[in-house]
């Protein structure tokens, strides 16, 4: 008899194949991570994620790219890589070195493109959040990526150099901007980013800065598969199949969804 399909909420855990990885930098640090991969099929497009910034929170596991592993790999057939940048901590581990401000974690991004181009994961896409957004534009313009979702840009380390060069890169560069942001909203964004000429930038009505709330981290998601794969259709919001439930973080580990936590917390 068939299962009847249940909601897909916030801590669902959706089958797919989930392996902890090590990326190696060139600078000589491990960083640690995981790949998550559809179940029983290999994937169709890949999203190498950048998360925010780890001094206030951030890490592999914010909630977003946390849920955009629990999910994607079930409903779009994608492949999720995650990782703690340099000196970032989560329950996976430590990765090695200390924080650099988005300088030296230049090298943190090239390991995760090329663990993708080595393990031959398809159609790599950068997905990056707040401070990840920051690490896309500066260090991401990569032959081997096909592009880059933004999430809560700040735009506040990378300048209008950085632009230009996502501008001769050519490759899709899609923005992701709340409209209730703390730090770069709608109209703000689209005159920045209008110097990349490939450059999307949509405004999310009633969003804020760390996607907080189910409706939230939905249009995020679809709005990520609608980019790297067009033509799917939108995400379901039941699943008929197997489904764990994970357990609810502890308040001082969820980033972007801890009761209280200022917006502040998560550039």
């Amino acid at each position: 008899m068939a299962n009847s399909p249940v909601p897909i909420r916030a801590m669902s855990v959706l089958p797919a194949r989930r392996t902890d990885i090590e990326l190696h930098t060139a600078d000589g640090l491990r960083l640690v991570g995981e790949l998550a991969l559809p179940a029983d099929r290999p994937p169709v497009a890949t999203l190498v994620t950048l998360h925010p910034l780890p001094t206030h929170g951030g890490f592999m596991d914010s909630h977003v790219l946390r849920k955009a592993a629990w999910r994607l790999p079930a409903l779009a057939d994608l492949a999720v890589l995650r990782f703690n940048t340099r000196g970032t901590s989560s329950p996976r581990g430590r990765s090695d070195g200390e924080f650099d401000g988005g300088r030296g974690e230049r090298y943190d991004v090239a390991a995760a493109i090329e663990y993708a181009e080595f393990h031959d994961l398809p159609a790599p896409w950068l997905l990056g959040w707040s401070f990840g957004t920051e690490l896309a534009l500066m260090h991401g313009a990569d032959p081997a990526v096909r592009g880059a979702i933004l999430l809560s840009p700040p735009l506040a380390r990378a300048t209008d150099a950085d632009l230009d060069r996502w501008d001769a890169f050519g490759r899709p560069l899609v923005a992701l901007v709340p409209e209730l942001d703390t730090y770069l909203r709608p109209d703000e964004a689209r005159r920045r980013f209008a110097r990349v000429h490939q450059a999307e930038v949509i405004g999310v009505e009633g969003a804020k800065h760390l996607w907080v709330g189910e409706p939230a981290v939905r249009r995020v998601l679809d709005e990520v598969v609608t980019h790297v794969l067009p033509g799917h259709r939108s995400l379901p919001t039941t699943w008929d199949g197997p489904m764990t439930t994970a357990a609810q973080p502890a308040a001082t580990s969820e980033e972007g969804a801890r009761a209280g936590a200022p917006e502040s917390e998560d550039r």
